[in-house]
């Protein structure tokens, strides 16, 4: 909605986050798009159903990919017109705000929201379509359980009549959530990650995985207590084509690197398509976005080639693991056990750094000597450096693969300031 169609308060109020924000940016401080937000719901806590009022907008929630596919969405959308979206990440309620408040008339918004304020987030601002990527464990001490969040979305969803969702058709926690839709567009993306929907989330009784019928490559899973199974996908991701059940095929030829980025490519395609938006166009739209906030990004410090990779909780590592790149390339790994990571690190022993076998490992991050233990029982060579340049410096390569957690990837960036930057995509995994 243009800012002359909302009511004198909310336009206040926007324009009092925008120049707030403005100021952020100047003094250094940071984007400004979370302390916009804040000051904009300061003044007209509905500022952000009001805001969104009259736009067609797609929301994009799980445990991990959200960033990355909304980014994809985002491109494919433009293939419309223009698009207002939270690229940076700030998927909190300022964050959401702070993206409206910079809205284009007319515009499509695509939004990336935290898990746990996805309920909220679809009943306040009603959106057209909810992307539903994955649920896996994160943050327990701030995220919870995850079948709390599936038993929140399911409910929501429920009530939620005039929206569409796009659902992976391969976590079952998700099936069981979108399920309560009246409209769904079931994907295929081939998760690998199954550690945390051992569980059915309908009835507590176990699930069984097995190859799908007349296709040895795909999976297939069901309750043994229940009705629940993988619904047929409409969309699905094969090697690395989008293929539709009506034949259809479509190569997806990405900047961003692995499997984990075309299955956000193919559920960002289902996002657009149940716009109205043509798969073909939507997949070939999402071919020149490089680096997501930092995410595959290359740095050079001191003659090393840097590649920066994000993960953030055991499924996510267990992705990036397959990113980095051969022995004998080193790796560095930062950890960090803040409030935005979580504060319990015991996580680290869900995630397969065995993997690592073969090359040296430079643990750092304000938990580096954890990790420095958890390498140590993966039997990893391996050291610890409190700086990361100084981690880059003792990797001992030409080209090192950095990978780190949510607060210490930002650390990592911030550190490595001001080095000369390659175009994202250079270095592939």
């Amino acid at each position: 909605m243009a800012d002359m169609q909302l009511p004198v308060r909310t336009r206040v109020a926007a324009l009092a986050g925008r120049m707030v924000a403005e100021v952020s940016r100047r003094a250094g401080a940071g984007g400004g798009s979370v302390i916009g937000g804040r000051v904009t719901l300061a003044i007209d806590p509905r500022a952000l159903e009001l805001m969104a009022s009259g736009h067609q907008v797609a929301l994009v929630s799980g445990t991990n990919g959200k960033t990355t596919t909304t980014r994809l969405l985002a491109a494919a959308l433009a293939t419309r017109g223009p698009v207002s979206s939270n690229s940076a990440g700030a998927n909190l309620l300022p964050g959401l705000v702070s993206a409206l408040s910079w809205e284009k008339p007319g515009a499509m918004v695509a939004l990336e929201v935290d898990e746990g304020l996805l309920a909220t987030a679809i009943g306040t601002i009603h959106p057209a379509v909810v992307v539903l990527l994955n649920l896996s464990r994160d943050q327990l001490d701030r995220i919870g359980e995850v079948r709390l969040h599936a038993e929140g979305w399911r409910r929501t969803l429920e009530k939620a009549t005039g929206t569409s969702v796009a659902a992976n058709v391969d976590d079952p926690l998700v099936v069981w959530a979108a399920g309560a839709s009246q409209q769904v567009i079931w994907v295929g993306t081939g998760q690998r990650w199954r550690s945390d929907a051992a569980a059915c989330p309908n009835c507590g009784s176990r699930i069984r995985w097995s190859a799908a019928p007349g296709d040895g490559t795909a999976v297939h899973w069901a309750c043994t207590g229940c009705p629940l199974a993988r619904p047929e996908p409409a969309l699905w991701l094969d090697g690395d084509d989008l293929v539709c059940a009506d034949g259809r095929r479509f190569p997806i030829r990405l900047r961003l690197p692995g499997w984990c980025n075309r299955a956000n490519a193919t559920m960002a395609a289902a996002g657009v398509v149940a716009l109205g938006i043509d798969a073909g166009s939507a997949v070939g739209a999402m071919a020149d976005v490089g680096a997501v906030s930092g995410r595959y990004e290359v740095v050079s410090v001191d003659d090393v080639s840097v590649r920066l990779l994000l993960a953030k909780n055991p499924a996510g590592w267990a992705e990036t693991l397959d990113l980095i790149r051969p022995p004998p390339i080193p790796v560095v790994v930062g950890i960090n056990a803040r409030v935005a990571d979580g504060r319990d690190p015991s996580w680290l022993w869900d995630v397969p750094f065995e993997r690592l076998r073969g090359r040296l490992v430079v643990a750092t991050g304000d938990r580096g000597r954890d990790l420095a233990v958890r390498l140590r029982y993966a039997e990893v060579e391996h050291t610890f450096m409190p700086t990361y340049r100084e981690a880059v410096q003792a990797a001992g390569g030409a080209e090192v693969d950095l990978a780190a957690n949510y607060t210490s990837f930002q650390d990592a960036r911030t550190a490595l300031a001001g080095h000369r930057q390659r175009p994202a995509g250079v270095l592939r995994g």
